[in-house]
Parts: C-alpha cells; structure tokens; sequence
C-alpha cells in the first residue's frame, strides 16, 4: 500500500476553491451592479456595457468549465487511487484470513498429537509398576520423558491459543 503525502494544493487548485466562494460571490454581485449603474448614470452607453458585459460573461463560462473538467478529472485519478488501495487491503484480509485458516489447521493437528502422547504415556504408565518418583542421577524412564514432552507441548498448545487470540 503507498503512502501518501499531503500535497500542498497547486494555483490552479486555489483558483477554483475561490471561484466558488463568497467573496467571488460579492466580486461578480458587485461588478454587475457597477455595470448596470455606469449604464444608468449615462457614464456607458446600454449597448456597449451589455456588449461587454456578456462577452465577459460568456469567457467566465468557458474558463469555468474548463476548471469544472479539470477538478472532475483531478477527482477521478483520485477516487482510481483509492480503489487501487482497497483492492490491495482486501487481498490483505483475504491472506490473513488464509494465514488464520492455516493456523486452527496446525493448532488442531498439534490437538490431536497431544492426545495421541497423553494415550501413550497412560499406556506406558500403566506397564510400569514403578513409583514416579525417580532416585538422583538416575535416568528418566521413557513413560517420563513422554509426559514430560505432553506437557512442553500443551504449554506451547496454550501458547498458540493465547496468540491467536490477540489477532
């Protein structure tokens, strides 16, 4: 996934944030109000101030599309970006959820080992008749040695649960 970076809004960017506010607003209320006031007090003549006047109108409005296509192609590269981020988040949760499929797979094989070792060490334990307890230095029986690998890996089992836990 990309990072990325707050880019600082280019001219053009600020241009068309200031076209749509309320000083543009004012800006045009008060240019045609003037136009229409010159054209009242006799100072410009109707036909030539409504001449300029929808001239200028007229560019504003090609200037003004010009920057609508612009800002909605901006939008459109954007919004691909995005969908490109969110295909690979869901190709994340998707291997994950694999990678957890694998885990319980494991977790329930290592299960079925454990009970297969505590059904051994049962089966040993009972062929012997000695007392558990062993004299020092002597070496662990077999019966001990198993149950004392049952119990590394039901420790290693409660391990893997405890972890499987935090995801």
């Amino acid at each position: 996934m990309k990072d990325t970076v707050p880019v600082p809004p280019t001219t053009l960017e600020r241009v068309v944030a200031n076209i749509g506010s309320v000083k543009s607003l004012l800006i045009h209320t008060f240019i045609f109000a003037a136009s229409f006031l010159m054209a009242l007090l006799g100072i410009v003549e109707w036909e030539i101030m409504l001449l300029v006047l929808t001239t200028l109108v007229s560019l504003e409005a090609i200037y003004l599309s010009l920057l609508i296509q612009i800002t909605v192609n901006r939008h459109t590269q954007s919004l691909k970006e995005v969908e490109e981020d969110i295909e690979e988040i869901s190709e994340d949760i998707e291997e994950l959820g694999e990678d957890m499929e694998d885990i319980q797979e494991d977790l329930e094989e290592i299960s079925e080992d454990i009970e297969e070792i505590q059904e051994d060490v049962e089966e040993l334990n009972e062929e012997e008749d000695e007392p558990k307890e062993k004299p020092k230095g002597k070496k662990p029986t077999k019966a001990e040695t198993l149950e004392q690998l049952t119990k590394d890996v039901q420790r290693v089992l409660a391990d893997l649960e405890a972890l499987k836990g935090t995801k």
